[in-house]
């Protein structure tokens, strides 16, 4: 077996991910929503369980410096199958929004770009990994979807610009998990390993690389591309963390906001329309504010017609 990009093996793995996730959804669609909700929950389980158990087989259980440190939740795929399960029985729908969006992007891009399959030089003697790799990344998407095709839970368009709070709030847990695998020994120790830009794929927390990172990096202040102070002033250097704070915003709310329109278009709708009028009635009340009868003429009529437009939309 080789997976590389567009040959028979990638094209066999994706389509077995979308087909699990298609065949879940005809399994639970006429389920109640208490199964679909403990199913759903069962495979966020067993995913954080095969998080940890991956260590028993290669490459983690030949090489125990990896097994040290891939254990860790250093990337956002990694911190989000330790997240989700909790997330998924909470009582918050902005995570379950950011579970969501997150979920979908970060796992459905991974299947359809198999980086760490790809990398591995001996695939074939990875086969466990390789089918744990596609089992989390498919969960990581698939879960999140169908919790929002069944109705589990209301995604709002009100909410998007929490997906990237959420983001940098689980970049600093990253950052976290890996000061601390760092300074336990799970990393070398106080090493220079920890804030290389690609180390564990650690999402970019310590700086851009030469790929997608030049993107972000475009969007980047210069504010946060150079040392301030001390004695390396002005080397270039990013900022940990607080370099990736604009260009998540920028880039990360309008992709949010445009699969939030998936589902909730008409909300959204409802609501333009309702904010057209009101900047309508403003308009016409300044042209008559001398004329007390007329403005509230104008209100009682503006009011009337809006209620009966939104009777007609429900």
């Amino acid at each position: 077996m080789n997976i590389q990009m567009f040959n028979l093996w990638y094209w066999f793995w994706l389509i077995l991910s979308i087909g699990s996730v298609i065949g879940l959804y005809f399994l639970l669609r006429k389920k109640s929503p208490t199964t679909q909700k403990a199913v759903l929950f069962i495979i966020l389980i067993i995913g954080l369980l095969a998080h940890f158990l991956k260590c028993l087989y290669p490459p983690y259980s030949i090489n125990t410096a990896r097994r040290m440190s891939d254990v860790w939740f250093i990337n956002i795929c990694g911190a989000n199958i330790g997240l989700f399960p909790f997330i998924f029985i909470s009582k918050s729908n902005k995570a379950k929004d950011f579970m969501f969006y997150m979920g979908l992007l970060g796992g459905l891009v991974a299947c359809l770009y198999p980086m760490e399959p790809m990398l591995k030089t001996n695939q074939a003697a990875e086969m466990l990994d390789i089918i744990r790799f596609y089992f989390h990344h498919t969960m990581l998407w698939g879960v999140p979807l169908l919790m929002v095709i069944f109705k589990l839970h209301k995604l709002s368009y009100k909410r998007v610009l929490w997906c990237p709070v959420c983001l940098m709030g689980l970049f600093l847990f990253i950052m976290l998990n890996q000061v601390l695998a760092s300074e336990l020994g799970f990393i070398p120790l106080r090493g220079n390993d920890i804030t290389a830009i690609g180390y564990k794929n650690s999402s970019y927390i310590w700086g851009p690389d030469d790929g997608i990172g030049k993107i972000l990096a475009f969007f980047c202040p210069e504010i946060f591309t150079y040392v301030p102070v001390g004695a390396s002033e002005g080397a270039v250097k990013y900022w940990p963390w607080f370099w990736l704070i604009v260009p998540v915003f920028l880039l990360l709310t309008p992709i949010t906001f445009g699969l939030c329109m998936i589902f909730d278009h008409k909300n959204f709708k409802t609501d333009f329309k309702t904010f057209k009028e009101k900047i309508k009635l403003n308009i016409i009340l300044k042209r008559h504010a001398k004329d007390d009868k007329n403005v509230k003429y104008i209100k009682t009529t503006f009011n009337e017609e809006n209620s009966d437009n939104q009777v007609k939309t429900n």
